[in-house]
């Protein structure tokens, strides 16, 4: 039977229903007093508790046998077995509510509402024996259902009419309701925000909210998203980090500040890379980014316990200890541990050289801070599993971090990689306005040279800088790619309820 004859016999049962009398659809409230979770962790047959049960959720499954039938109904915190009896939910005189509503016009993924006790099966299943059943919504779209096919020799092979990843993401609310996995997945990355929010309110940081809309986009180098503010006659961007204005903050005169915010960066799409992403971005007043990293490590370790009571998880098949101190090496140290190659005091062409060596692609528009970026991100980043900091960073891959106390060359930056990627990126902020300005004007150069990744300068936050900012150590968590690491998720869709997708071919 096709997709299209099942809807049509669903719709057939939706008319059928209203012609019964019943509203498929009713406004009432259902009052619910418990769940199938809470049941089947406290339910004990000794103190016949539970005897007055109301619960709602969709029915997954029906084994009718005459007169009485059991299914299992599914509400958000699981699964459990119902017991249906037709002289239990219908008056002696009409058996119209069983025999034809739940045995005929009922479909799996219609939602009820139940009444009635808890009991223990003889096969010693947790059961609710119904007294009272209502129609909540009536599905009139059928749920994907696995199938399990036995061969001749005895082997299972379990078709998932849901099984395919791009159906999933398009259609996350169905793949939701027969993918607990899923919703595990989202529940984990709930719990690791959470967590984060309460360790910086612990430490007394305020949480705030800062423009998405942006005269001057900044804060990172990537390519904007434009729009354009028809009353103002203006063009705004979507902010790509926010950074420049939770700075502003700071110099405000608030020690510490933080945000969980979407950025928007008009770029590859990869399983690390949304076009949207939330970040968590934070800034202390008179701190630097040695104690950022210090902060980070214990952070960390609370979440990684608070999530999976370890600090050692897999992830991708790799075996990662998150247990401190981690590991830190230089930019120019890891290169050199990676290549054999000291990259320190080479210029552009000796860099492209050293590309050319390991068929690294490069172009005329990438400076040297690029280049060096991209030998990184083939020959090291890969390499490096267990969460390290690489740190001290050439001065010309970041234009907002100040110079290195005792390091020519370098900036106090440091990014954590794990599993292979970046999953945050911090800085000693950079507040002296002189020296920014210069640095903005550079990104300005890289710009015109064709490289559209380059910052712009921005007038107002170099206003601000010229008010004072105190020593700031700042950073930037990926939640999608944090949320990966800590649920073994194979791609950034897979922690994202709705993630970009290209428009399917009706």
């Amino acid at each position: 039977m096709s997709i299209s004859e099942q809807e049509h016999q669903r719709r057939q049962s939706l008319e059928d229903i209203i012609q019964l009398g019943l509203n498929p659809y009713p406004s009432e409230i259902f009052v619910i007093n418990s769940s199938s979770e809470e049941i089947k962790n406290n339910f004990d047959e000794k103190k016949s508790n539970f005897n007055e049960v109301t619960i709602a959720g969709r029915l997954m499954s029906r084994r009718i046998m005459g007169s009485a039938s059991f299914a299992e109904i599914q509400d958000s915190k699981g699964r459990i077995q119902i017991y249906v009896r037709r002289d239990d939910i219908c008056p002696s005189e009409d058996k119209t509510l069983y025999n034809t509503l739940f045995k005929k016009k009922l479909d799996l993924g219609d939602i009820i509402g139940i009444e009635g006790y808890v009991f223990l099966t003889k096969m010693g299943e947790i059961t609710i024996h119904v007294t009272d059943l209502k129609i909540l919504s009536k599905s009139i779209r059928p749920l994907p259902v696995v199938k399990e096919v036995t061969d001749d020799k005895g082997d299972k092979t379990t078709y998932d009419a849901f099984s395919n990843k791009e159906l999933r993401y398009r259609r996350r609310y169905v793949d939701l309701i027969v993918n607990p996995e899923s919703k595990d997945i989202f529940i984990k990355r709930s719990k690791i925000i959470n967590e984060i929010r309460n360790i910086l309110n612990e430490n007394n940081y305020l949480e705030v909210e800062t423009p998405i809309l942006q005269p001057i986009y900044g804060g990172a180098s990537a390519r904007p998203f434009k729009t354009y503010h028809n009353s103002l006659d203006i063009p705004l961007f979507l902010r790509i980090a926010n950074e420049l204005y939770l700075k502003r903050l700071i110099v405000g005169g608030f020690d510490g500040v933080f945000e969980f915010g979407k950025d928007f960066r008009n770029e590859g799409m990869s399983r690390f890379h949304n076009p949207e992403f939330t970040q968590c971005e934070f800034y202390v007043a008179y701190k630097d980014y040695l104690w950022m990293m210090d902060f980070v490590e214990g952070m960390f370790n609370r979440i990684i316990l608070k999530i999976n009571d370890s600090s050692t998880i897999i992830c991708s098949g790799n075996k990662i200890n998150f247990k401190t101190p981690w590991k830190r090496y230089t930019m120019y140290g890891v290169i050199k541990k990676f290549t054999g190659i000291d990259v320190s005091t080479m210029d552009v062409k000796e860099l492209i050289k050293v590309c050319k060596k390991f068929t690294i692609k490069v172009d005329k528009s990438m400076g040297k801070g690029k280049i060096i970026d991209e030998i990184f991100g083939v020959k090291c980043e890969p390499n490096l599993i267990q969460p390290t900091f690489i740190t001290d960073y050439p001065i010309e891959m970041s234009p907002l971090a100040k110079k290195h106390r005792s390091e020519e060359g370098l900036v106090e930056r440091f990014e954590l990689i794990c599993n292979g990627k970046e999953i945050c990126n911090a800085f000693s902020e950079l507040n002296d306005p002189l020296d920014q300005r210069k640095r903005f004007e550079y990104q300005v150069k890289l710009g015109n040279l064709g490289d559209d990744e380059a910052m712009v300068l921005d007038e107002d936050y170099l206003t601000a800088l010229e008010y004072g900012m105190p020593p700031t150590a700042g950073i930037g968590i990926g939640i999608d790619r944090l949320t990966m690491i800590l649920t073994n998720s194979d791609s950034i869709q897979d922690v994202l309820f709705f993630p970009q997708m290209k428009p399917e071919n009706n």
